[in-house]
């Protein structure tokens, strides 16, 4: 990140004029950077038309760049980190265009969009770029990366669909000036004034070095505070580490990512209904179960297994999204590999969930989080290690808007995005739906999957098991994985 020296050039004054302080939960982002795992927010936009460049920098410094966040690059002391205005930023670095080698296709794709997930951005300028793919199936493709220290994933989905218009010639009122995601927002209203409490207790565990989980003391001192705050505090730090498996081990330095075809929405809302359980619930075990299936190819030992993900959990009123800024907690979800009946997996992942909603534990980590933005360098990373143990992946679900959308007069036809993997953690799902298709996408570790093309491929397949199930209203608790491949065959 820049540093404080690269600061202290410009007179005081104006130094002071254009400073403004980092959240404490912003900071933690910041400073979770590694090699192995950038902290950034990768999103691959196919559009139907050709987009050219001078389109997309318009649109660029006309949208995005009013939000003044963009302007400003990261600064990070060791007295705390803060956002300083770029006063030389550069709109032809931040925004430029490349042609993919060959034909240009999917794979080709995938792999450039990997290189730039692989490849940390640059810490001296704001920590933010557009790449412009010119003559994509036709048309054009865009990959966008930003830094998790501007935003959380909601929020970033957010500002990249308000680049976008409603229709192809823009209009007034055409943008996508409102949320369209659903949340309960008196919900949202409780756990948001949670917050102060939790921070408070975050903060006094991580004084404790993070040696709360096997130190004593600590029960003594949150049963002094009382309540499901304490309980829930105590049970997210002695979760066990997840198991090993093939999905965890040494990270290297490149990332692979792959996205599949689309599933339609209105199926996948049929099998929901069919196993009373949410859209979520069906996509997260169609995940599950496509993981299984590559596994088992590798080699690996599935039985019995269960791996947890993390998956993050908003905690601001959505209309505040465009703020910027990271408001979320994150909360384990079993992702039961083992399980070869595709109808068992929905329904222990439904189950899990549901545990989940009644459950503080995603206001709990946001808390720790805060507090881990202003610990010690050295807790940091032993924080950052102790959580990232207790997961094999991180997955994320974001439901956007079902109708077209057009960026300058292109039609967005598919859309992507991925958050980072933090710790120790080398695997990330992401399931965004758009216009009536649920797309998802996976990033890994190069070292892990080498070819997330071959997990990403069983989404599909894993999917359709469970369509034909839930339709023909199969309920055969001993039908397998093998059983079922056998009936849609």
């Amino acid at each position: 990140m820049a540093t404080a020296e690269n600061a202290g050039s410009e007179a005081p004054s104006r130094k002071r004029a254009r400073r403004e302080a980092m959240s404490r939960v912003d900071t933690a982002w910041l400073r979770m950077e590694r090699p192995t795992n950038p902290m950034m927010i990768t999103g691959v936009l196919m559009f139907a038309e050709p987009l050219s460049l001078d389109a997309l920098k318009r649109v660029v410094k006309q949208r995005f760049l009013a939000y003044s966040r963009f302007r400003q690059k990261a600064v990070d002391t060791a007295a705390g980190a803060y956002w300083q205005t770029d006063e030389d930023l550069d709109l032809d670095w931040h925004v430029q265009h490349t042609a993919l080698p060959g034909r240009g296709g999917k794979r080709a794709l995938e792999r450039f969009a990997s290189q730039l997930a692989s490849s940390p951005l640059d810490g001296s300028r704001p920590l933010w770029q557009f790449h412009l793919v010119e003559r994509y199936n036709g048309g054009s493709a865009l990959v966008a990366r930003i830094h998790h220290s501007y935003a959380d994933g909601i929020a970033l989905v957010q500002v990249l669909l308000s680049l976008t218009d409603t229709t192809a010639q823009p209009a007034k009122g055409s943008d996508l000036a409102h949320a369209w995601l659903k949340q309960d927002g008196a919900d949202v209203a409780r756990r948001v004034g949670a917050v102060d409490r939790y921070m408070k207790l975050g903060s006094r565990a991580l004084e404790k070095g993070m040696e709360m989980y096997r130190d004593p003391t600590l029960a003594t001192m949150l049963a002094k505070e009382g309540g499901e705050i304490a309980r829930e505090l105590l049970q997210a730090l002695s979760l066990s580490d997840d198991p090993p498996s093939m999905l965890r081990g040494k990270l290297g330095v490149s990332k692979r990512v792959a996205w599949a075809e689309p599933l339609d929405l209105e199926e996948v809302k049929a099998v929901g209904r069919a196993c009373d359980c949410t859209v979520n619930d069906v996509l997260m075990a169609t995940a599950a179960g496509a993981l299984r299936s590559y596994m088992i190819e590798r080699g690996d030992n599935v039985d019995g297994l269960t791996l947890r993900a993390t998956v993050p959990v908003n905690l601001r009123p959505l209309e505040h999204a465009r703020k910027l800024g990271n408001h979320f907690g994150l909360v384990f979800l079993d992702l039961p590999v083992g399980e070869a009946n595709p109808i068992r997996r929905v329904e222990r992942v439904a189950e899990c969930m549901n545990n989940l909603k009644n459950s503080r534990q995603a206001i709990v980590s946001f808390g720790l989080l805060a507090a881990l933005g202003m610990a010690p360098a050295q807790v940091q990373g032993l924080a950052l290690e102790l959580f990232s143990r207790k997961a094999t992946a991180v997955a994320t679900n974001v439901p956007g808007p079902q109708q077209p959308l057009y960026m300058a007069g292109s039609r967005l036809d598919e859309m992507m995005f991925w958050v980072p993997q933090t710790g120790s953690i080398g695997v990330g799902i992401s399931i965004l739906s758009y216009n009536g298709r649920v797309h998802f996408g996976l990033i890994a570790d190069g070292k892990l999957i080498p070819d997330p093309d071959e997990v990403i491929s069983r989404f599909g397949a894993e999917f359709d098991k469970l369509l034909y199930l839930a339709l023909m209203g199969n309920w055969d608790v001993t039908l397998d994985a093998d059983a079922a491949d056998a009936l849609i065959a």
